[in-house]
């Protein structure tokens, strides 16, 4: 069963949450850029990004049908989850989900600036930035 995202308590090491929380902070314009990037890829049906921390930490598309599929899994309460998913302005925010031992944790921001003010200044194609940032991801989150 999937659960909402709550605090893990950890003496041994900071849980997913809280890693993938300081992944996010240290690699805000190049995430901006990247969702900005697979959003021109995937044109008139986006996807939301997703981060799946299993078996290592990878980005995956996350259909809005499959989100819709997961709130009725977990007795709708991914409402509001939903309801930013629908709300969402690509050309100023991120929405990342990620996806853990059984937890969703929904990541939002504004991006200042614009992700597709990232993506021109950055400058480098998706799918270098998908390996960067992977290659990061793997580095900063140890499960």
């Amino acid at each position: 069963m999937i659960k909402l995202d709550s605090n893990q308590s950890s003496l041994e090491k900071p849980s997913w949450q809280s890693q993938l929380d300081r992944f996010v902070e240290a690699h805000r314009p190049e995430l901006a850029a990247l969702a900005w990037g697979l959003r021109l890829q995937w044109g008139e049906q986006p996807d939301t990004l997703g981060i799946d921390l299993k078996p290592t930490p990878h980005f995956v598309p996350c259909p809005k049908s499959a989100i819709e599929q997961l709130n009725v899994s977990v007795e709708n309460r991914l409402q509001e989850l939903l309801g930013i998913v629908d709300g969402y302005q690509p050309e100023k925010e991120v929405i990342l989900i990620g996806i853990g031992f059984d937890r969703v944790k929904l990541i939002y921001f504004e991006s200042n600036p614009t992700p597709p003010d990232c993506f021109e200044q950055i400058g480098k194609d998706v799918d270098t930035l998908l390996k960067e940032l992977e290659d990061s991801m793997n580095q900063m989150i140890k499960l």
